[in-house]
């Protein structure tokens, strides 16, 4: 082989050598090709399908299996009107106390989602919440703090406040 194309083969190879790793360190970050981006469509459509679970145990008047959806964990936190709860079991309590009934339910909606994703495995939710009741409609706004766990997203925080007219 010629010393001219020897010398360009050499080149090329550190010029791959070099580049090879930030290459595959861009690619792999958040957001990088390789790891298919933490605001992935995969993501939202997980994280929706639990919001959408959850819609549909309330409107069945399932506490239980709506609370299925928040990290089953003493370090789960919900601040709202009340105050903040901390732990599954104190936020289960505190709805079974505010929503003792079907009637006191109603007929939730969720809307207005908005995702940020914080990496791989957390995202913030935005949302409206609606309640249809015959006792009178209430709602409000939510901000929910998901974390992504061996069994699928969950919430790890929940922050709603009622607000009128958010319908």
């Amino acid at each position: 082989m010629r010393p001219e194309r020897r010398a360009m083969r050499l080149s090329a190879i550190r010029f791959i050598l070099w580049t090879l790793p930030a290459l595959l360190l861009f690619l792999a970050m958040p957001g990088g090709l390789l790891a298919g981006g933490p605001d992935s469509e995969r993501d939202r459509a997980a994280i929706t399908a639990v919001l959408n679970t959850q819609q549909a145990a309330w409107n069945h008047a399932d506490v239980d299996k709506f609370l299925e959806g928040y990290w089953h964990s003493p370090e789960l936190t919900f601040s709202g009107t009340g105050g903040i709860a901390r732990g599954w079991d104190a936020v289960l309590t505190r709805y079974k106390k505010n929503y003792p009934d079907r009637e006191s339910m109603g007929r939730l909606e969720f809307s207005g989602l908005e995702f940020r994703f914080l990496g791989r495995d957390a995202a913030l939710v935005l949302g409206h919440w609606h309640l249809a009741r015959a006792k009178g409609d209430v709602g409000g706004v939510f901000s929910l703090v998901w974390q992504r766990f061996s069994e699928g997203w969950r919430i790890v925080h929940d922050h709603t406040s009622a607000v009128p007219d958010t319908k």
